[in-house]
């Protein structure tokens, strides 16, 4: 494996106990550092399961028939314990209410710390820059279960950031958020993978969002990859909603002027390069 790769998943395969079908078929594809990956397809499809198998849940907590082999930074998960794995790649669930069980905001903070035993003074440090990047003074003493959606979910974010990982591993952190809410978390999100390059592998069905951060996307359908590559050539190669995604906005207009006959000479991603694209073209027909 190439020492320029933090992610490397080969022929992996995975049937949970007591599962007729297999969750995970044949899954090979590897991440470099700094990357961000956006993983998408219909509920059921697998990437719960490809989460779980990438920060050692699977084989170590959920049993069942693993094949193939995932290494994070050259360490096999399958012969790494779970709180090594930690220090490495960190994990935020679709409900943060299942990571938070502590007094505070703070505590949280400072749970996964403590228990790598670091001590107190570097501990203190870790909380306050997690809380002073992620703007949670003012909760900092608050009871999770008293905070919003929104805010909860920065605190999980935030409760894994203070064990600094390299590896950011999302399981549509967004799904019960309202949309205000949702675009916080995720400009949060990409603000970590710009400015603090951490490398990034999010579950998530908002594509109008996220697809203009994203370095690559995969495609899952029935336990398989059926599509990887850049945002702009996977969005626009692909008829989402037969596997049951739904196509960013800019993509359907994009593909909607295709079909009248009236090519772009790019894929947008944004409704601003949209805007472009259109004013380049129709300078181009006057011209």
């Amino acid at each position: 494996m190439s020492n320029d790769v933090i992610i490397n998943v080969e022929n992996l395969s995975f049937k949970y106990k007591n599962s007729v079908k297999p969750a995970l078929f044949n899954i090979n594809f590897s991440v470099k550092p700094g990357e961000f990956i956006l993983v998408a397809g219909p509920s059921g499809c697998g990437k719960s399961t490809l989460c779980r198998a990438l920060n050692g849940l699977i084989p170590h907590f959920y049993t069942g028939d693993m094949e193939g082999r995932v290494t994070i930074k050259g360490l096999d998960t399958r012969e790494t314990p779970t709180h090594v794995l930690a220090r490495h790649i960190g994990m935020v669930f679709q409900n943060p209410e299942n990571q938070l069980f502590l007094s505070s905001v703070e505590k949280e903070l400072a749970f996964g710390p403590e228990n790598l035993g670091l001590p107190k003074d570097v501990i203190k440090d870790r909380v306050e820059e997690i809380i002073d990047l992620l703007d949670l003074e003012s909760i900092r003493d608050k009871p999770p279960y008293e905070l919003s959606g929104g805010q909860q979910q920065k605190v999980a974010i935030g409760a894994v950031l203070t064990m600094k990982p390299e590896i950011l591993v999302l399981d549509e952190p967004t799904a019960n958020l309202d949309p205000a809410s949702a675009e916080e978390i995720m400009n949060i999100i990409c603000k970590l993978n710009r400015d603090l390059g951490l490398t990034v592998l999010l579950v998530e069905h908002r594509l109008d969002i996220i697809t203009p951060m994203c370095t690559k996307v995969f495609i899952m359908m029935g336990g398989r990859f059926i599509a990887a590559g850049k945002p702009r050539e996977i969005l626009a190669s692909l008829n989402m909603k037969d596997v049951g995604v739904d196509i960013p906005k800019v993509i359907m207009a994009f593909k909607a002027l295709r079909s009248k006959g009236i090519a772009l000479r790019d894929v947008p991603l944004t409704p601003e390069e949209f805007a472009m694209l259109v004013k380049g073209r129709l300078y181009e027909l006057r011209h």
